[in-house]
């Protein structure tokens, strides 16, 4: 068993490399050019110093935040019942890593000179009793701290506890624009109000505040009062996810959204990224990169290479990582395909030699149908998870694709 015994804590102390920094920089103004934000200044006056240390070292903008970066989920427990919940959270798996073989994973983590942040979800990471062990155990070791949470356990002592914890970034998930969508989404009335105060709790403790948003047919027509809500609360970060049917969310796969759909998604943050505060990113959309770059007529030549460098599409093997709460070492959460697990091997090993990922970093060789085809498929690469949830094979096309599918009047978005 390789987690048996923890090794003695190595603390790493990080700089922030010059080039690491312009890299986020122009992602965020190349991103800013190609959407016409003109809430820009303002967002990297309020937000942007503040988003670099949870934005830990990487090398752009992709789906799910960023390469490179790790993401944990710590438990499959939850306090809630999601219906598109990936993780099927609600008890706790039997075979969750303990404590201990919990802070041996991390000083495996932190050999990885890549890995900046340590990102905690669930199910609710504060379910799990020893979650504030492990984030000061994290933050000992140089991580900067970030987590996904629902906020319904969240008032200003979990809050500031959490700060001391070294949380820089909470990612809290909104499903409606009101109490009832919300609370029908998320599997339990008052959850949307209890959000709410979780959010000012985080906000009052000085938490950058970070929205996610799962699209998907529930809540299409609130859009656009999602955004006004998002502005209203003071977010620094929006990703819009679109809900790929794994976990509790293959139940549910008829709200899933189709091609038409998911241009329609893309359309509208294209259009609501020009007005609002936050910055925005797909997860589970990556033909946003390539339309942005469409709509501004970029094709190829150095435009085309510059978005290549700082936007990463899919970034499932080639920067992101995803844990499960046994251990298992995933390409992504919405790819349900272990590559390893670290009671079995140092995540070293998982993260140097897994032919999974090895095919996931050279994917524009080995990608197939359209998606191998396409000019894009650097920058995009399509969704690895809808690909694999659809078919089976993740190196599939991506069924929802629109790139070069219709013709396009950019000129009305």
């Amino acid at each position: 068993m390789q987690l048996e015994k923890r090794p003695r804590r190595k603390v790493r102390r990080f700089w922030w490399p010059p080039s690491l920094i312009l890299r986020q920089t122009l992602s965020a103004f190349y991103l800013g050019a190609l959407s016409r934000w003109r809430e820009l200044p303002y967002w990297f006056l309020t937000y942007g110093f503040k988003c670099l240390p949870g934005a830990g070292g990487s090398k752009g903008m992709g789906c799910i935040g960023f390469p490179a970066h790790p993401v944990w989920e710590i438990t499959s427990a939850c306090n809630l019942h999601c219906i598109h919940c990936h993780a099927s959270g609600g008890e706790p798996a039997q075979d969750e890593l303990t404590t201990e073989e919990a802070k041996c994973m991390l000083n495996q983590l932190a050999e990885i000179r890549e890995f900046r942040m340590m990102a905690f979800t669930g199910g609710e990471p504060l379910v799990r009793s020893d979650f504030f062990e492990l984030l000061a155990y994290s933050k000992a070791l140089g991580f900067t701290n970030t987590m996904a949470t629902n906020a319904t356990l969240i008032d200003d002592a979990v809050a500031e506890r959490l700060r001391r914890c070294g949380v820089v970034i909470a990612a809290v998930s909104l499903d409606g624009f009101d109490p009832k969508t919300h609370d029908i989404v998320r599997g339990l009335s008052g959850s949307f109000e209890a959000a709410l105060e979780g959010i000012r709790a985080l906000r009052r403790a000085g938490i950058l505040l970070h929205i996610n948003i799962t699209a998907m047919e529930y809540n299409m027509n609130q859009m656009e009062q999602l955004m006004t809500l998002v502005d209203e609360l003071g977010a620094g970060i929006l990703l819009m996810y679109q809900l790929v049917p794994v976990g509790r969310g293959r139940s549910i796969s008829n709200v899933a959204l189709d091609l038409s759909a998911n241009e329609r998604l893309i359309r509208f943050m294209a259009r609501a990224q020009h007005m609002t505060k936050a910055i925005m990113e797909p997860v589970a959309g990556p033909q946003y990169w390539p339309f942005l770059l469409q709509r501004c007529k970029i094709a190829s030549g150095p435009l085309l290479r510059l978005a290549e460098t700082v936007f990463h599409g899919c970034s499932a093997g080639r920067g992101f990582v995803y844990i499960k709460p046994n251990g298992e070492v995933w390409p992504c959460p919405f790819i349900e395909v272990s590559c390893g697990n670290v009671r079995e091997a140092p995540f070293s090993a998982v993260w140097e030699k897994s032919p999974i990922l090895e095919d996931l970093r050279k994917r524009e060789e080995r990608l197939k149908g359209r998606c191998g085809e396409c000019q894009y498929r650097r920058l995009c690469g399509g969704c690895r998870g809808r690909a694999w949830a659809t078919t089976g094979d993740y190196l599939a096309e991506d069924p929802s694709c629109f790139i070069h599918s219709t013709d396009k009047d950019e000129e009305s978005t």
